[in-house]
């Protein structure tokens, strides 16, 4: 639905206005990485699996020391939600994550699957505000595999549909087998070509995946983006531009891992494109982690530094982006109920209508 006008359904206006701040920002931080996590546990402990407590402990604390930062946060059902939901603030938006991290490396690409015995149904079921999906994809990677992912997209877009929540959807290039640089990690592809980035973009951006939301990649690596103002910058932002008019609805950037200056720089490139916030995690609390185990010296990191990084990116939010309610796609059709009177009821389906 590119450059297209975009209404809303109820439960997809209310939820998008949970995820954003009063002013229509988005300020959300991402707590649902396993794999980021679990590792370096796992390694610092000497164990073959990273132990539940202490994956699900770092969670709670990460929900602890920055929710009053965020505008909404994104959890896991693993760890995040059963560990912190009771110190959760129900002021803020909560947004939970369906894809399984344990994705599946075939010869001719990756393969996207949901967590195991959960669901948009339960997502809804249990509060969430929203539903969060990554999706691995190339459109260089042969048919089948292309195939496959987008089935997995869309049939997750209907469901969200179905029981009326936004769909948060996010998009990562990785390494295909003839690609010189090789990682099965949860991280930027250094050698990634912006054009690919761009054609992820604009296939998923068609009405039949139902996105309400991007979470992006930037299209240049990290370390290559100047930030406004910088030498060659006017380049870089060529290519943010385009991201932008390929999502043609409310987006916002996502860190991959990159660090907190380099991802500063995106956000300038990004919120003068059109972007309207961010979902970070890494580049707001990576380095609070890197003590671990030493929990004391975690939090203290998280509150102070990580905090004040976030209070920098709010500010810069708060000068610079859009908020999502005056993306042109949605504020041709007016981010209203409809119809707007005693009739809504009428009108209104509800779950499988």
């Amino acid at each position: 639905m590119t450059g297209a006008e975009r209404s809303m359904s109820a439960g997809k206006l209310w939820g998008m206005r949970r995820m954003a701040d009063a002013n229509g920002l988005f300020k959300m931080t991402a707590v649902d990485q396993r794999p980021p996590i679990k590792g370096p546990i796992r390694e610092k402990r000497g164990t073959r699996e990273a132990p539940w407590e202490d994956v699900a402990d770092f969670k709670k604390m990460l929900i602890e020391t920055l929710q009053a930062e965020s505008s909404a946060m994104l959890l896991d059902p693993h760890y995040a939600y059963p560990r912190g939901i009771s110190v959760f603030d129900p002021a803020k938006g909560l947004i939970l994550t369906l894809e399984d991290s344990a994705f599946e490396e075939t010869p001719q690409g990756r393969l996207s699957s949901e967590i195991d015995d959960w669901s948009v149904e339960k997502i809804k079921r249990v509060g969430g505000d929203a539903v969060k999906v990554l999706a691995w994809y190339r459109p260089d990677a042969p048919e089948p595999v292309r195939m496959r992912q987008k089935d997995f997209v869309a049939r997750i877009g209907a469901a969200c549909a179905r029981y009326d929540i936004p769909y948060v959807f996010e998009l990562l290039v990785y390494p295909l087998a003839s690609d010189s640089e090789q990682t099965g990690d949860y991280v930027e592809m250094k050698t990634k070509k912006p054009a690919l980035v761009l054609e992820s973009v604009e296939t998923f951006a068609a009405p039949d995946y139902g996105v309400d939301l991007f979470k992006l990649e930037s299209p240049l690596p990290a370390a290559a983006v100047p930030g406004l103002g910088a030498e060659g910058w006017e380049d870089a932002q060529a290519w943010f531009d385009r991201l932008g008019e390929a999502a043609g609805r409310p987006w916002v950037m996502l860190s991959a891992g990159a660090g907190k200056a380099a991802f500063r720089n995106i956000l300038t490139h990004a919120f003068r494109a059109g972007a309207s916030g961010y979902l970070a995690g890494r580049a707001i609390w990576q380095e609070a982690f890197a003590h671990f185990p030493d929990w004391d010296a975690i939090r203290r990191d998280l509150r102070s530094e990580a905090a004040d990084y976030m209070r920098a990116l709010n500010a810069l939010t708060d000068e610079c982006a859009t908020p999502w309610t005056a993306h042109p796609a949605i504020r041709r059709a007016g981010a209203n109920i409809a119809p707007a009177d005693a009739t809504f009821r009428r009108h209104y389906a509800g779950f499988g209508g």
